[in-house]
């Protein structure tokens, strides 16, 4: 709670130079591709060439005798030694390895693995090997894999659907039947991921004498040291990750857990170092890091004053030919099902189906972009169908800041906000009145000019209720982090956390926040990451949770230090703890200011000075702090009523867009997004959050997409067809700030991580489907297609 958070800060919130930029720009960072250890081995892929294939042969003998080839890995051995991968549902039946056995279920499946002196020669060597395969039927259509008639990925399961449930919360047949309007509609969010600068790697190294693996990866993941230890059928204590890794962009995607079980194994069976770097066709096409890939299926029930009664939603997602995480991208959705607003009834139909591509992991927002895009796409139907500003009708249905907290149906209660306020000052910071003259003058040059609105919510602090409520036999209820502080006989601190940073900028965040309760300058705090033998308990940076988890276990480990201080201060003055004062470090009587111990003084005696240390204190001075998330702790109700995340930060994003009549291509000429994290630590890294946020929210809306032909082969395998905005396509974004804190964060913080990337998509169709109207036309999918677009338009001009 944040009740004795003082206002103002003095370094919260305050504009600081970023610890990590550093070694960044100094080109000194140290990521895996860095990890050199003598001896070393690389590995070289064999890769499936169809979407589904009987693997009937595989024939490694040119391979083998290939001067500097060590060993050729096929997915039986592998499947005979490890245990199977670790699936969000219960789905037994549905077994996977880090290689295909006896089955290739889609383009670009590793089926062997060759281990070489070099990568160069494991290369030639995987081309060497021959796979004889037996192409089989397979499906790629979610629409048909849906159906009890298609072709089962895994036979053994019987049937493509990998969870299917429908949640009801509230009277939705009753606010259907009182409601004066409907409205349905569907949209489509096609697959495209993250793709960042470095792909997925892993050096793993078998100690035969100490029986421990140490591994180095570029891994943004919960619970990865548990997950590569129980694959490997290894003790936990016998697998050593080093979080001291830097890791060049994830924004969620980078799990590689096959990628480590294949490695480590590898290692341990050689006896050597093995390093796996992917190439760029390896990590689009066979890294397992695609993201959702959804259709929605809406249903509206509406009054004629815009109130938003009730609404119908089924949301079917293709996760690809294994399961992974990726159903429960369905789940995060949840705890913000209604968006901002008070709509007072929701049916959510979830289905998760498997199909012949490449399958799905955790990506930014982890489901929630492209649900946020079909709420507002509902929200612009209804403003039209009533006439009704747009902008207008979403303050209509916003929850009002006096109605804090507030639980929506499906059970989750957000802490706090300001809808409207966040509103007023991004249309402030556009203009909106000269927007719309813009806008209108461009129309009548004959331009297709259009005005678009997203009013989203940003659900943070990592939770894991969406597990149980997927999974009723994962009954895990927290999703705890934690930090360890330790102050020398010098007076320095450092801090320690347990797990690896892919540009978020913890470092910067835990000595800024120690800061903030110790009084110290933050400059000369060290803040260090632990290797998964020494660290405390860590679920990693996923779900915009490390603001308020980290730094509220930072925080909590520094009131620790805090309070021992007090406390020697009091035992050496013989003045009771509430007579005393901290300031800067020291310890003051608040009646006489005079006497006091200063911070040095302080660590000298908790260092050296045991007889003047306390009864009850131990010498030293180091403490530890494992922070719960706030609401969190329980299991969900029976009817699916569940606490989905803590926080909720609020971003409305106005755009004005132009489109070429001819081309169809689409330029954003105006950018402003509002946006409430609560108070901010440090404000230019969430402002640098929210811009790469809304450029990939663009890339989302208007370029990328893994694109699959009828019979699987995957179109977009390189970046000549996986498009991705340049700075070209990135128009000046300007950022308003507000700040509403949350009540339950130690310092009033919220989520930002990913910002930008969950309203840009769906202002951006906001802004497409504006400048059509004229025409009669919509767009309901992205990314929007220039070669379509531009011939639907040509139609309707003609």
């Amino acid at each position: 709670m944040n009740q004795a958070v003082k206002q103002p800060f003095r370094y919260i919130s305050k504009k600081r130079r970023v610890t990590e930029d550093r070694r960044f720009i100094t080109g000194t960072g140290r990521y895996v591709a860095d990890v050199n250890l003598p001896g070393m081995k690389h590995v070289g892929l064999v890769t499936s060439p169809y979407a589904s294939a009987r693997i009937v042969r595989i024939d490694a003998s040119k391979a083998l005798a290939l001067p500097g080839v060590l060993a050729v890995l096929t997915g039986d051995e592998l499947a005979a030694q490890t245990n199977q991968l670790y699936s969000g549902v219960e789905i037994p039946k549905v077994r996977r390895y880090p290689l295909a056995v006896g089955v290739a279920r889609y383009v670009g499946e590793w089926v062997a693995a060759v281990v070489a002196d070099d990568r160069y020669v494991a290369e030639d060597a995987a081309e060497l090997v021959e796979v004889e395969y037996e192409p089989m039927e397979g499906v790629v259509d979610p629409e048909v894999a849906v159906t009890e008639q298609s072709t089962p990925v895994h036979q053994d399961h019987g049937s493509n659907v990998l969870f299917r449930k429908t949640w009801v919360w509230g009277d939705v047949d009753g606010e259907f039947a009182g409601a004066q309007h409907t409205i349905a509609y569907r949209a489509r969010w096609n697959r495209n991921s993250t793709v960042p600068i470095e792909t997925f790697g892993v050096v793993a190294q078998w100690s035969e004498s100490n029986q421990l693996l140490d591994v180095w990866a570029s891994i943004q993941m919960p619970k990865y040291p548990d997950q590569l230890a129980a694959a490997l059928r290894l003790p936990g204590n016998a697998v050593r990750v080093h979080f001291d890794v830097d890791v060049g962009g994830s924004y969620g995607v980078k799990r590689g857990i096959k990628h480590s079980v294949l490695t480590g194994y590898l290692a341990r069976k050689l006896k050597v170092p093995v390093r796996l770097i992917e190439d760029r066709l390896e990590n689009m096409r066979g890294g397992d890091a695609h993201g959702p890939d959804r259709i929605f299926d809406v249903t509206l029930a509406f009054d004629g004053d815009g109130t938003v009664r009730a609404m119908r939603m089924r949301a079917l997602d293709d996760c690809g030919a294994y399961a992974g995480r990726a159903p429960l991208q369905l789940g995060k959705p949840v705890g913000a099902i209604v968006g901002p607003y008070k709509t007072r009834a929701v049916q959510y139909e979830a289905i998760s189906v498997t199909t012949n591509k490449t399958p799905q992991e955790a990506v930014r927002g982890f489901g929630q972009a492209p649900t946020n895009m079909a709420l507002e796409m509902g929200m612009d139907r209804i403003a039209a169908h009533l006439k009704m500003d747009r902008m207008e009708l979403r303050r209509h249905n916003f929850i009002g800041p006096h109605e804090f907290p507030y639980t929506i149906p499906s059970g989750s209660t957000y802490d706090s906000g300001d809808y409207g306020a966040v509103v007023d000052k991004a249309l402030a910071r556009i203009d909106f009145p000269g927007l719309m003259r813009r806008r209108d003058e461009l129309r009548g040059q004959g331009r297709l000019a259009g005005i678009g609105i997203s009013t989203c919510l940003e659900p943070s602090g990592g939770n894991s209720a969406f597990e149980p409520l997927f999974n009723p036999k994962n009954e895990t209820t927290t999703w705890m982090d934690s930090c360890l502080l330790r102050v020398d006989l010098s007076g320095s601190i450092t801090a320690m956390m347990g797990t690896s940073s892919s540009g978020q900028g913890h470092e910067t965040m835990v000595s800024t926040v120690v800061a903030e309760v110790l009084e110290r300058e933050p400059d000369g705090i060290r803040v260090i990451h632990a290797d998964s033998l020494n660290a405390l308990p860590s679920n990693s940076p996923v779900g915009s949770r490390m603001a308020i988890m980290l730094g509220g276990a930072a925080a909590g480990a520094a009131r620790r230090i805090k309070t021992t201080l007090m406390r020697i201060a009091a035992h050496n003055l013989g003045v009771p703890v509430e007579e005393l004062h901290y300031a800067d470090g020291d310890v003051l009587v608040q009646a006489a200011p005079e006497r006091k111990m200063t911070w040095d003084q302080l660590i000298q005696i908790a260092h050296r000075r045991f007889h003047q240390l306390p009864p009850d204190i131990e010498p030293g001075l180091q403490a530890s702090f494992v922070w719960e998330v706030p609401t969190g702790g329980k299991m969900p109700t029976a009817d699916g009523r569940v606490q989905m995340y803590p926080c909720y930060s609020f971003e409305t994003h106005i755009i004005l867009a132009e489109i070429d009549p001819l081309t169809a291509h689409v330029q954003l000429r105006e950018y402003v997004v509002g946006h409430d994290c609560g108070t901010m630590i440090n404000p230019d890294i969430v402002h640098g959050m929210t811009y790469g946020g809304v450029a990939h929210g663009i890339g989302a809306a208007l370029f990328e997409q893994f694109s699959y032909d009828r019979t699987g082969q995957l179109l977009s395998q390189s970046f000549m067809d996986y498009l991705i905005p340049s700075s070209h396509e990135i128009p000046d974004i300007h950022i308003v700030d507000h700040c509403t804190p949350s009540p339950l964060t130690v310092f009033g913080q919220k989520g930002s991580g990913e910002a930008g990337y969950l309203g840009a998509p769906a202002a951006i169709v906001s802004a497409v489907n504006d400048a059509l109207a004229g025409l009669g036309l919509n767009v309901t999918e992205v990314p929007i297609n220039m070669a379509r677009l531009g011939d639907r338009i040509a139609r309707a001009k003609r």
